[in-house]
């Protein structure tokens, strides 16, 4: 059975700042919870360390798709099964939105928990909450 979830947050800051932060993906442990590091193989492959409740998680994604300031899509290639597109949009001169969408294979008690919970998805709201945050004190500071 899998799984998946679709969020989407409005950020007082321009598509560029979103896109700046999101596009090095050795800032996402700043604003995803679950993510302890990721770490640059090559261009296009990354190894993540994830911490979740009762279970370390490693595994290894590659980049798909990079569209700048449009879309950045990736897919698991070792370890825990998932892939996710983040995509971006203007709203204005000064306003964007982030959409995340992840489609994941619920491995074990704890994810088919966090699935059947909607765990997943709040858990997706607080990130993309601090994703937000991130931005918008950068899009202040520029």
């Amino acid at each position: 059975m899998s799984s998946s979830l679709l969020e989407t947050v409005d950020i007082d800051a321009p598509v560029a700042v979103s896109w700046d932060l999101w596009s090095d993906v050795t800032r996402w442990p700043a604003f995803l919870s679950h993510v302890q590091r990721v770490d640059p193989i090559d261009e296009r492959r990354f190894a993540w360390q994830l911490s979740l409740p009762g279970a370390e998680k490693h595994f290894v994604a590659e980049l798909t798709e990079v569209i700048p300031q449009d879309r950045i899509a990736w897919r698991t290639t070792e370890g825990v099964h998932h892939a996710g597109v983040v995509t971006f949009h203007r709203l204005s001169d000064t306003t964007s939105r982030v959409a995340l969408q992840i489609a994941y294979d619920p491995q074990g008690f704890v994810e088919h928990l966090g699935a059947l919970t909607n765990l997943d998805s709040t858990l997706a709201n607080y990130d993309l909450g601090e994703f937000q945050r991130l931005a918008e004190k950068t899009a202040a500071a520029r």
